[in-house]
């Protein structure tokens, strides 16, 4: 009898991925995650795949490029299920192996809890939210995101193009993390204004007992503040200077099926969150590269684009969002 794990591997390898007999499947993952890398091959396996498995020393930060003999066998992979401790979402290598034609699926941090919580969502309905949300990000200009925490921040995404994380992950070049659920875009750099109350959780602190505090000036965390889980923010990104205090991305959960649990690459997709990261954003439409990328979560978030309401209080007000 299979286990509650094994049928969330072939989720992600069947409905997410839709492996077919003869595929040359590449897991690529660490030591920390080696049970799930192999739940996944195993899965690859099964689904009569040409399955690889390749382990590599964990990576020490966010967005750190895969070893350089890694990004060439990414490259000739046509599917990439990467369960890591460290995200390889935001890397060169991920995105020259979908410029290569591969269908990568990301699972940086993945737990079992997460696996049997996160993948037994709609999958088709997670795609239907996200692919509502992004015609309305990639037309919008400014956006305006405020909380009962004290979030005020506006900031322009004139130009730049929103993008779905939807989990479905068909044809070739398609990327997605899994657990999916998110639609996201890059923030024009340069032109956040105001004040960032993280009080969900935050990348390396888990759930917050106190919210972090990120005051926004010309695109930049000019300051962070606000206890422990802020000065290991600071510490985090510190060694890579300015370019790791941008504001990277702006992302909209929408998973139902998840819950905010301290694990990022959960708390992210959410239904009635939204999510600001620092950092790098150049593999999804932005102009700054550095090996950093941290998310923090915002609870019941108001969204204004364009003046006009995308959300009050962690609740959709537009259409298709059921």
């Amino acid at each position: 009898m299979q286990s509650a794990l094994d049928k969330a591997a072939w989720v992600a390898v069947r409905e997410c991925l839709a492996v077919r007999p003869g595929e040359q499947v590449l897991v690529l993952t660490d030591e920390n995650k080696r049970r799930i890398g192999r739940l996944m091959w195993q899965a690859a396996k099964n689904a009569k795949a040409e399955a690889l498995f390749v382990e590599m020393i964990p990576r020490k930060s966010h967005a750190e490029e895969p070893p350089r003999s890694v990004a060439e066998m990414m490259k000739q992979a046509e599917v990439i299920i990467a369960p890591t401790t460290k995200s390889i979402s935001h890397t060169q290598a991920r995105k020259e192996a979908c410029q290569a034609g591969a269908r990568v699926a990301t699972l940086p941090g993945i737990t079992a809890g997460i696996m049997t919580r996160g993948l037994r969502a709609d999958y088709q309905r997670v795609k239907a939210r996200c692919e509502t949300l992004v015609p309305y990000l990639t037309q919008g200009r400014k956006v305006r995101v405020t909380t009962p925490a004290g979030t005020d921040v506006t900031f322009s995404i004139a130009g730049r193009a929103g993008l779905a994380d939807t989990g479905i992950i068909h044809f070739p070049g398609d990327f997605s993390n899994l657990p999916a659920g998110e639609a996201y875009i890059a923030p024009v750099e340069g032109t956040a204004e105001g004040v960032i109350v993280i009080d969900g959780c935050i990348a390396h602190s888990g759930i917050l007992q106190k919210s972090v505090v990120c005051e926004m000036r010309k695109g930049f965390a000019v300051r962070i503040h606000g206890g422990r889980a802020a000065r290991n923010l600071v510490s985090l990104i510190a060694p890579f200077g300015k370019p790791a205090r941008n504001l990277a991305e702006f992302g909209i959960g929408t998973n139902d099926r998840t819950k905010l649990s301290g694990h990022m690459l959960e708390d992210e997709k959410v239904m009635g969150t939204v999510h600001f990261a620092l950092g790098d954003n150049h593999t999804f439409g932005g102009q700054v590269t550095v090996p950093s990328h941290l998310d923090g979560i915002l609870l019941e978030p108001n969204i204004l684009l364009d003046g006009q309401p995308l959300m009050e209080r962690g609740k959709f007000k537009i259409r298709g969002m059921a």
